[in-house]
């Protein structure tokens, strides 16, 4: 199990995402290949997915409005390599859903894939959204 505090990139990109800093796209290729999708979930995501680095600022602009108006924070992030630059993600955040109204904790699966320091292949599904009790 590699842990949060890991230098690797998707670590990199996701503890940066929390923080909000912006140095993130340091951590993303020019060439990236990115879709976020939600299991048993009728939302709306055919904006969640690009193909390069102009598209994924596009992504995340539009996910800190309508998805973390109010950020997010990663409750736990831990990964496992499969070799060969890929790299399996589990990740759990409470943040307040502009989509919901509410806060939530959210649980995600991230498939990604690590070229030369950046993630250049992210597949992200969003397994449940539930609201905090």
């Amino acid at each position: 199990m590699i842990n949060r505090d890991a230098d690797i990139a998707i670590h990199q990109l996701m503890n940066k995402f929390e923080l909000q800093d912006m140095s993130l796209l340091d951590h993303v290729a020019d060439n990236i290949d990115l879709a976020i999708e939600h299991y048993q979930d009728e939302t709306d995501v055919t904006w969640q997915q690009c193909t390069d680095k102009e598209g994924f600022v596009r992504v995340l602009g539009r996910l800190a409005e309508e998805v973390f108006p109010k950020g997010t924070q990663i409750v736990a992030l831990s990964s496992e390599s499969l070799g060969e630059g890929w790299i399996i993600t589990r990740l759990t955040q409470r943040f307040w859903y502009a989509v919901m109204e509410q806060e939530v904790i959210g649980h995600s699966v991230i498939v990604s894939h690590e070229h030369k320091h950046t993630v250049d292949y992210f597949r992200e599904i969003v397994q449940s959204v539930e609201p905090v009790a």
